[in-house]
């Protein structure tokens, strides 16, 4: 009896999700605890495993369908005469019968599977299967394969020609003429088309939003971190014997943002309607870098955390937003976020809000530059900042003060400790 795969619970407050990639198709052996399929959502990637060793069945939902809780995503079917082994989750190299609905060519003895359709394109334009090499699963010739060994060949695929009309009277022929050629953006290897990721299409959608709904402004300073350079090249050694982890520049400025968000509190608020809520924790977001897309997991309580826990933690959540781990919690309900573009060599940039906050601070990256100090010119690494604010209830001097107020911490890193 075939056993369902339906979408699994997806977290407080998402009910919908975007199939992404199958990793077998119908007809192929699974282990059992086999990762099937990938869901996509807002936020986070769920994997769907196969609960029972078997073949997979029919794949109700493909790629890019939307789905909901609990919908029906494919069936695994028992195999026959599977061993307690194979039932365990130990199945290998089984090959099962696939269909097509075309004719397909053979498939290469000894070779690397192949799908029919790619059987099939390939038998049209007698491209040998064997010779293409395969990017799917276990190195399956997918039909992507072939096209690409079709379009290097300079023979795009063409659908059947149609039956010849009957014939018609004689007519005077017209004169002959060049056929047109095809545009430019149409001719084999000028695009690719790659579907959008859920994650995204919210990410794109949520910019948007950002840019049509709130009154953003931006501000500009620069920071001379030779205090902190110095700190950190008298106290490195002893700081990472001691906790087991390099002391770096997010931890300064995280500090240095929760001592300003104290001081201008309305910097660490949002809007609901008429209301303004003001929010006396600090929960402040780091945005990460990931394979699909920023990410902006939460740091909770920074304002509680030492230099040593906030590097840590920064650290884990940086390591699981790349992996692709973080969960719903981790990335709800931020009050401040970080962004540090410097890291990719940014000078400057005008860093987007992330509402319902209504303020975002920009790093950029660390540039010697010549600087007057007390009447003379020096040579002293400066970084960028730019703080995006709300304009509609953040006034334009809360804003340059914040920011000054961050910049004078950063300068003088012993402040930090008077401000708490």
């Amino acid at each position: 009896m075939p056993v369902e795969i339906r979408v699994p619970p997806l977290g407080e407050s998402v009910v919908e999700a975007t199939v992404g990639r199958w990793t077998k198709q119908e007809g192929e052996a699974v282990a059992r605890d086999e990762i099937l399929v990938e869901l996509e959502t807002d936020k986070i990637t769920v994997e769907v495993a196969a609960p029972r060793a078997g073949v997979l069945g029919k794949i109700v939902k493909r790629e890019g369908e939307a789905v909901g809780v609990d919908e029906l995503l494919a069936t695994v079917e028992e195999t026959a005469g599977a061993t307690p082994a194979e039932e365990a989750g130990q199945v290998s190299s089984a090959r099962f019968q696939e269909k097509a609905d075309a004719p397909p060519a053979a498939a290469p003895a000894g070779g690397a599977q192949s799908s029919p359709a790619a059987r099939a394109i390939a038998a049209e334009h007698g491209i040998d299967v064997a010779g293409v090499q395969g990017t799917g699963p276990n190195a399956r010739i997918t039909k992507e394969d072939v096209v690409k060994a079709v379009e290097a060949r300079g023979a795009a695929p063409q659908p059947a020609a149609a039956p010849a009309p009957a014939a018609a009277p004689a007519q005077k022929p017209a004169p002959a003429q060049a056929p047109s050629p095809a545009p430019r953006a149409a001719q084999p290897g000028r695009e690719t088309r790659e579907r959008m990721s859920r994650r995204r299409q919210t990410i794109a959608r949520r910019l948007v939003e950002a840019q049509q709904t709130t009154a953003s402004l931006t501000t500009f300073n620069e920071v001379d971190m030779s205090r902190v350079f110095e700190i950190r090249k008298r106290r490195q050694d002893a700081f990472v014997k001691k906790h087991g982890i390099k002391l770096g520049f997010m931890s300064f400025f995280a500090k240095a943002v929760v001592g300003a968000l104290k001081a201008f509190p309305r910097l660490n608020a949002e809007i609901q309607g008429d209301e303004i809520v003001l929010k006396h924790y600090y929960d402040i977001g780091i945005a990460v870098g990931a394979e699909e897309g920023l990410v902006v997991p939460v740091v909770r309580d920074a304002d509680k955390k030492t230099f040593a826990e906030l590097e840590r933690t920064i650290a884990e959540l940086g390591t699981r937003a790349r992996e692709g781990k973080l969960t719903l919690d981790e990335l709800q309900g931020g009050s401040f976020t970080i962004t540090n573009g410097g890291i990719f060599g940014s000078m400057l940039s005008t860093p987007i809000l992330n509402p319902p906050q209504v303020g975002i601070l920009g790093m950029h990256n660390i540039v010697e530059r010549p600087v007057v100090v007390d009447g003379e010119i020096q040579v002293r690494p400066i970084m960028y900042v730019a703080l995006t604010y709300d304009h509609r209830i953040v006034d334009g001097s809360e804003a340059v003060r914040f920011l000054v107020t961050v910049k004078q911490m950063i300068e003088d890193p012993e402040s930090m400790l008077l401000e708490g």
